[in-house]
């Protein structure tokens, strides 16, 4: 799921980039399987079809691959250029990519597993939901807080806290649909329906920060 683009300079360079990717796929298989706890850099070459010593010179520890690992699924579907607000752009349309990113990320098959791997291993090892949180949420919310900071110095929108409506953005996004996946009683919004949620949040976004 890395945008890696293999560099000219070196003749091995492709093929380690090549052999980084698939430790990061090994290492989210099994962290999604059996856990954190249960998942080992052994375990992780073996399935990566490398040696040990190549997983530790790509990732230090198994915190830097599993925390590796989270920003390249968040990047996959919220790169940061999704974040920037060029002069001219609509800040409206903006909001709507960003949304329609966040909704695919969030209601994907292994986000949901991860989440509720988190969920179920927090109250065994915080530390684990704090690399997690740090990783995935904490990043998204960051670089939301930046567009909005810019779309308020702009005149664009009038957000007193753009930390807080960053908050307040994903979590109308995330809503009940979400929340019925996480719990397995629902299934995803079709097409669609998720563009209409996506529209809705946006709308109404707008209207509550507008100058």
């Amino acid at each position: 799921m890395l945008n890696d683009t293999p560099a000219p300079n070196g003749p091995g360079r492709p093929k380690d980039l090549a052999k980084r990717q698939a430790i990061l796929e090994a290492a989210k298989r099994l962290f999604l399987t059996h856990g954190y706890a249960s998942t080992s850099m052994d375990a992780v070459a073996t399935a990566a079809g490398v040696s040990k010593l190549t997983v530790y010179s790509h990732f230090t520890d198994k915190e830097t691959l599993f925390c590796t690992a989270v920003v390249a699924t968040c990047k996959a579907q919220l790169p940061e250029l999704i974040f920037e607000l060029p002069d001219g752009a609509s800040l409206q349309q903006v909001l709507l990519n960003i949304g329609r990113g966040f909704q695919g990320l969030i209601n994907g098959e292994e986000s949901i597993k991860l989440h509720r791997l988190i969920m179920a291993l927090g109250s065994q090892d915080p530390k684990l939901c704090e690399i997690f949180f740090e990783a995935g949420p904490m990043r998204v919310l960051r670089e939301m807080e930046a567009l909005l900071q810019k779309a308020d110095e702009l005149g664009l929108l009038r957000i007193e806290h753009p930390g807080n409506a960053a908050e307040h953005f994903f979590c109308l996004l995330k809503g009940a649909p979400n929340f019925r996946l996480l719990l397995g009683c629902g299934e995803p919004l079709d097409a669609q329906g998720a563009e209409a949620h996506v529209q809705d949040v946006v709308n109404l976004f707008m209207r509550a920060f507008a100058p």
